[in-house]
């Protein structure tokens, strides 16, 4: 009971050939299940922020919610509420003081879901579906932003039906991410953007792409005075860039990866090349986490340009995953991605959330004489 959480619905996972005698192939790295997951594929995660005391995970999800969940200490998890969209839910993230979660949706809205009275409001609004939703607390102003394929980049305060800011992209609006001051969005047609959030903010820097395929996901890295220098890019193609904004010597310092193939050695057979679905950086160790379509998570050290760890595969894709605000622990969601069309899609196949401590192994590699 206590390794899995809970009992129901478990045998799912061993309907091999020979019944519950196969190998566990939607748990093989034996992690924690976290209790209730979603019943469709799992967008987001993101853990509550280090001004809370606990640990509390949110999960956003194509069955229009978006749920909450108290970890505890023994890496048990307690369903706590849940919200409803009238779309899937793309992505979510908290407030600083941790009262507040903010949600976007493909019904074109935020929400900010008050948890202490579990009401959920409306607060903001766009012409296409809300990809990305972020808090910038900044010393003078703190907002929600929202990236919209609208192709708009908005910022509310939360307490007006109308945008603070609104500025226009050239395209949509898939994957953004923001350390103050800073904030990073890439877009359709590999569109880059970095943008300074001081005072107000406004466009930064529009860059190349270090990537030849469609953006997928990006994190912000920062540098030994905990202030943000760069971003991790992943695309569809099984790579990930590692890029400094005002890098000492750009040639040198930026630079990408593969990761998320199949038989990376074995040149005779054709590579399966997978989705880079998101990246994580570890909050005390400044090492990332990669989860792609190859059901696989990989942990990296980029500093000394290093693979720490692969997951053993699971038997669906990993479409989110999340480091808690102190490092100890690493959520990831396994769900189906589509990233095989519709013939893939089993409705039958149960989504997990998974917890792993990770206090361990992403502590960075000694560096090299």
């Amino acid at each position: 009971m206590s390794l899995f959480g809970t009992t129901t619905g478990f045998g799912a996972g061993g309907t091999g050939v020979f019944g519950a005698t196969t190998t566990d192939s939607h748990n093989p790295m034996k992690d924690v299940e976290v209790t209730s997951p979603p019943d469709d594929s799992i967008s987001c995660l993101a853990f509550s922020p280090p001004t809370m005391p606990g640990n509390f995970l949110i999960g956003g999800s194509w069955a229009n919610d978006v749920r909450c969940w108290e970890v505890q200490d023994n890496g048990q998890t307690v369903p706590k509420a849940q919200q409803m969209h009238t779309g899937p839910v793309l992505d979510v993230c908290w407030s600083d003081d941790g009262s507040k979660v903010f949600t976007a949706s493909c019904d074109k809205t935020a929400k900010m879901w008050d948890l202490n009275s579990n009401q959920a409001m409306q607060i903001a609004q766009h012409d296409g579906p809300i990809k990305s939703i972020h808090w910038v607390k900044a010393p003078n102003y703190s907002c929600i932003m929202t990236g919209s394929w609208d192709k708009t980049l908005k910022f509310w305060d939360t307490r007006s039906p109308n945008p603070m800011l609104s500025l226009p992209m050239t395209e949509r609006c898939y994957c953004a991410d923001v350390v103050y001051p800073m904030a990073v969005l890439a877009t359709a047609d590999r569109g880059l953007i970095v943008y300074q959030l001081e005072n107000q903010p406004s466009e930064f820097r529009r860059i190349d792409s270090p990537l030849k395929h469609q953006h997928r996901c990006v994190a912000i890295f920062k540098d030994k005075q905990n202030k943000p220098t760069g971003f991790a890019l992943g695309s569809i193609e099984g790579r990930v860039a590692i890029h400094y904004i005002n890098p000492p010597n750009p040639a040198k310092d930026n630079f990408t990866f593969k990761c998320h193939r199949s038989n990376g050695t074995n040149t005779a057979t054709p590579q399966d090349i997978y989705a880079v679905n998101a990246i994580s950086f570890h909050p005390v160790h400044g090492t990332l986490s990669t989860v792609g379509s190859d059901g696989r998570f990989s942990f990296w050290d980029k500093d000394a340009r290093t693979k720490l760890k692969t997951s053993e595969q699971l038997d669906q894709p990993i479409t989110a995953c999340a480091f808690n605000s102190n490092g100890n622990i690493f959520a990831y969601a396994s769900s189906y991605d589509w990233s095989k069309g519709h013939e893939y899609y089993n409705p039958q196949k149960k989504n997990y959330i998974f917890l792993r401590n990770a206090a361990e192994e992403l502590k960075p590699r000694n560096k090299k004489w």
